[in-house]
């Protein structure tokens, strides 16, 4: 078994730092009527049959932790059926590797035989004891968990755009789905930290900033901006009588007690993990005939510091980048812009201690779901690797220059990231 893993005090001492990557582990198990396709990432990958490969590239790339996600369907089936196969082969084997994984519980998705999702209403409790039950099995050996990536996506495809389970729409859905997941992901904190306390919670949710041309739009950028603090703030037990949203969320369908309970009930925040991606994390707002419309301008280092910066200065809190590619020709460029953003925003004492090329090889689109196309039709390539249509039906693992300049970053480790300079940040 692997030594065990560092602490979070430990990974804040200005020479260390981490490197890591992860493998696209979107779980959509309800089928799209008009395709009966549902979308999992290792099976449209391959990565069910090629994981031994697929962590034999990680170790080669040297880095020592990856975010890793386990498919909550396969390993629940059924109501009080488990099937840990799957975990005891995969986390084991990163252990035995020197990989830690940070965990991702759930990944967009859950069991199809959880009626009507994250508003279900025994939801939270399923997947609290999800997250207990995996945490006593690895016990001691896995310490870093993400109850939820990206809540606040998640919530925009299952209750504002109606596309995932429980097809909401509207506002008044996404705040019924946000408050959902929400309280499971303190249920899932709490099942977690009651097997071990030395876990560390990786909160992390797709970031944005936005922004206009149009000064009479300042207030819906402020309330767009608030927007995307607001499931971290919930877990938090921050959303409190005073909070810019408050207001807004009752008049979306949220409940006083509810809003209270999670202020009775609130989950550590230790370390904010922020997803990032150059082609979607600005959000610019215009007018348009049909009202206000975002654009989407191509982000640059820069970005990577407002970003950053803007999350610092919200939760005062450990910040690491979960997820961050380009897609094509535009890797390597987005690669050296945002490590340098890394570099720059660590030398100005701002507490970001680890960095995430997600995906590690190309992922398909989500789209494909929806369409009758063959995957190879939707493969988004963004990772370290390419993936490649093979003639026999396989998925090719394919090198790039970008696997050769990771590595050396990698390997450089808190040298390439830049010195913390100031190392209580945190506390300040």
């Amino acid at each position: 078994m692997a030594e065990s893993i560092p602490r979070l005090t430990v990974l804040l001492e200005p020479s260390s730092f981490v490197w890591a990557t992860g493998i696209e582990d979107t779980f959509i198990t309800a089928p799209w009527p008009a395709t009966g396709r549902t979308l999992d990432e290792y099976e449209l990958t391959q990565h069910y049959e090629r994981w031994e490969p697929d962590f034999r590239l990680m170790a080669d790339l040297g880095v020592r932790m990856v975010r890793y996600g386990i498919p909550w369907h396969r390993v629940n089936p059924a109501p009080g059926k488990w099937d840990w196969s799957w975990p005891d082969r995969t986390l084991s084997r990163l252990l035995e590797l020197g990989i830690h994984p940070i965990v991702d519980l759930v990944h967009y998705g859950v069991p199809d035989w959880i009626e009507d999702a994250f508003l279900a209403p025994d939801f939270a409790e399923r997947m609290g004891e999800y997250a207990g039950r995996l945490a006593e099995r690895f016990a001691g050996n896995i310490r870093w968990y993400t109850p939820l990536n990206e809540p606040r996506i998640t919530a925009w495809y299952c209750g504002k755009l109606g596309w995932w389970p429980p097809y909401r729409r509207g506002w008044r859905g996404f705040v019924a789905v946000m408050m959902g997941l929400a309280r499971g992901i303190v249920r899932a904190s709490e099942a977690l930290l009651s097997v071990d306390r030395e876990i560390v919670l990786a909160h992390v949710d797709a970031t944005d900033v936005y922004f206009s041309p149009d000064p009479e739009l300042g207030e819906e950028v402020t309330l767009r901006q608030q927007i995307g603090f607001l499931a971290l703030d919930l877990v938090g037990g921050r959303v409190t009588s005073g909070h810019p949203l408050w207001e807004w969320l009752l008049r979306r369908g949220a409940r006083e007690e509810d809003l209270e309970w999670f202020q009775k009930h609130r989950a550590p925040l230790e370390v904010i993990g922020l997803n990032m991606y150059p082609m979607f994390s600005q959000k610019r707002l215009v007018r348009s005939p049909r009202g206000v419309r975002t654009q989407m301008p191509y982000g640059s280092g820069e970005t990577v510091e407002r970003l950053v910066s803007l999350y610092w200065q919200h939760f005062r809190l450990p910040m690491m980048i979960t997820e961050t590619a380009a897609r094509g020709r535009r890797r390597a460029e987005w690669l050296e812009q945002s490590t340098g953003a890394v570099r720059r925003l660590r030398e100005r004492g701002v507490p970001l201690i680890g960095y995430t090329w997600w995906p590690m090889y190309a992922l398909v689109a989500w789209a494909y779901r929806q369409s009758d196309r063959e995957a190879s039709r939707y493969l988004e390539q963004m990772g370290l690797w390419d993936l490649e249509s093979e003639p026999s039906g396989g998925m090719r693992r394919v090198h790039t220059p970008l696997v050769d300049a990771y590595r050396e970053l990698v390997t450089g480790g808190a040298r390439t990231a830049g010195s913390l300079r100031a190392r209580d940040a945190a506390q300040r």
